[in-house]
């Protein structure tokens, strides 16, 4: 915990944020299905969005464990497209210094998904590297390899991607050069 969260505790209704964080991550480990993922990130999503007023995220680095494994590679697309929404969720909250602090409790799930990841959940991960990782500029630096190495894989002649990662590419090696 940073001192700005230390801070925090000082207030009941953050703490009470604190607690309803925790309340949703149980259900994490009451999921025995991938239907149950979906209900646990939605109601996640509720607790992060009824307090998006702090811009901190309580439990982060629970949180990324979690949403990395709802983008493991055998779960259904409908799990992966709701993990990207808490992630949209929190990037938003966040900001982008915090984001670039935090940038390996996010990525870690997020850069390897392109590979495996359905076509429907392809825009939706191009867009969230477009809206947040590619604004960072040279504070993404640290997760460059990881975020290039997450990228290459679709850069597939005649992809229906190929274009928006080609650019994305060319943007990303710009930065590694400087």
């Amino acid at each position: 915990m940073n001192a700005e969260e230390l801070e925090l505790l000082g207030d009941s209704k953050y703490r009470n944020y604190v607690a309803a964080v925790d309340k949703a991550l149980k259900n994490f480990e009451y999921s025995s299905e991938w239907a149950d993922l979906i209900s646990a990130l939605g109601k996640l999503n509720k607790v992060l969005q009824n307090n998006a007023k702090y811009q901190v995220v309580p439990k982060k680095l629970t949180i990324g464990k979690r949403l990395a494994q709802c983008l493991h590679p055998a779960l259904p697309s409908g799990v992966h497209r709701k993990a990207l929404e808490t992630y949209e969720i929190i990037f938003k909250i966040i900001g982008p210094k915090r984001l670039a602090k935090d940038l390996f409790l996010y990525s870690s799930g997020l850069f390897p998904l392109l590979s495996n990841a359905a076509m429907s959940v392809k825009p939706v991960l191009l867009g969230l590297y477009e809206t947040y990782y590619l604004p960072l500029g040279k504070t993404l630096k640290p997760g460059l390899q990881g975020l290039l190495t997450g990228v290459l894989p679709g850069l597939e002649e005649g992809s229906e991607y190929y274009d928006r990662l080609d650019r994305m590419k060319t943007v990303l090696c710009s930065l590694y050069h400087d």
